[in-house]
């Protein structure tokens, strides 16, 4: 894919739109995790030091149209500035008289963030007018947001649309990452597929079975395909209504020539909480009053010599309940050994949605990753093969 970036862009002087990812945690009115503010720095700093009139727009929460003020942008400002090394000054709207006056006042390399787009009742409906007034703020848009690519909203795809459009730098780094790990990856190809239900990730499971050599399956949505296949999982959670389905991604799996990777001995417990007593079983042995939590260590000897065969590999969704003890020992033993492989330059590895993100940082290896991927639904959606709004309009 060829699209547009910020190399060679001419800004002093211009008003650029920026359309960042700034939906960080907060916890008492305070940010409390800063990597997506650090994701972003690298562009608005880029457009600042060459002269550009900084205007970043950024969703948070979900107010649905409605100013809520718990939801407001306000408290991101300061840890934003921090993390570009520059001023960033906050106007409390996105569009209207306010931004408008507090745009006309800015200086070559000046940054101002507006409020929460998401608090005007036309952005997630990518209403026209809504879109025509942020396009009317600036010159050029720039996306950096590649995790709200996925939703044709008025500050993805209507204002791009409407200005020339260029491609931040986080969300260059994220599109050149994925595009080398499914696009055009250097073969043989491995995906993780992990998480608690199959049903969610259909499509996922479904376009990854004809995409890859080996697709390993993880997590409770593992104990469907087990189920597919005839054994008795106990009390794990599993999807009865979707064994059909299972069954579909099997057969598609000998049909394309894809190794499917299921577990072959899982970790049980009566009861699921923390310390829970436990006990280590062939998939075929567990029993009626057991639930499956985590995969054996016979699972993961048979993931890490199928990984030594490996090239590039995707990961998506843990192995097992890794937030509970003794629960994680599958997922951190995976995750390690892609570390490994990936420092030892023999994998290029991109992991990225749902609880992926902190079950790396769980087993101290989120560093260790060729690339890990802040954005959620984007980067699955990416997986399952769709066209992303935010990114279509940017193609050169």
């Amino acid at each position: 894919m060829k699209f547009r970036t910020l190399d060679g862009l001419d800004v002093k002087g211009r008003r650029v739109i920026v359309r960042a990812d700034l939906n960080v945690p907060m916890a008492g009115g305070k940010v409390t995790d800063t990597l997506r503010l650090r994701r972003q720095a690298p562009t608005i700093r880029e457009l600042s030091e060459k002269g550009a009139k900084v205007i970043v727009l950024s969703h948070f929460d979900r107010p649905k149209g409605k100013v809520v003020p718990s939801m407001s942008l306000k408290p991101v400002a300061e840890p934003l500035a921090k993390e570009v090394g520059l001023p960033v000054a906050f106007v409390g709207e996105c569009a209207g008289p306010d931004a408008e006056a507090a745009i006309k006042k800015l200086k070559d390399g000046e940054i101002l963030l507006l409020e929460n787009t998401r608090f005007h009742p036309g952005e997630e409906k990518d209403a026209p007018e809504f879109s025509k007034a942020l396009a009317a703020l600036g010159d050029i848009f720039v996306n950096d947001a590649f995790s709200a690519a996925h939703r044709a909203h008025s500050s993805t795809a209507g204002i791009a649309d409407l200005l020339p459009s260029y491609a931040g730098r986080a969300m260059e780094e994220e599109l050149r990452h994925l595009e080398k790990a499914l696009t055009k990856p250097e073969r043989p190809l491995m995906a993780v597929v992990g998480g608690a239900k199959v049903s969610s990730k259909i499509a996922l499971l479904e376009n990854m079975v004809t995409q890859v050599e080996t697709l390993v399956i993880g997590g409770a949505m593992a104990n469907t395909f087990l189920a597919a296949e005839g054994l008795h999982v106990g009390r794990s959670l599993y999807e009865p209504e979707y064994l059909e389905t299972a069954r579909k991604v099997i057969r598609m799996a000998t049909e394309s020539g894809c190794a499917l990777l299921l577990p072959t001995d899982v970790v049980v417990a009566k009861e699921f909480k923390e310390g829970a007593p436990h006990r280590t079983v062939a998939t075929n042995k567990i029993a009626p009053d057991e639930m499956a939590l985590d995969v054996g260590p016979k699972t993961i000897a048979a993931f890490k010599n199928r990984l030594a065969t490996i090239k590039t590999l995707v990961w998506n969704g843990p192995f097992g309940a890794f937030e509970t003890s003794p629960f994680q020992a599958g997922t951190v033993a995976a995750a390690k050994a892609v570390a490994e492989a990936t420092k030892a330059g023999k994998l290029l590895s991109v992991a990225g949605g749902g609880d992926t993100v902190a079950a790396l940082s769980a087993a101290g290896v989120e560093n260790d990753f060729t690339y890990v991927s802040t954005a959620g639904g984007a980067f699955l959606e990416w997986l399952e093969g769709k066209d992303l709004p935010g990114v279509q309009a940017l193609k050169a």
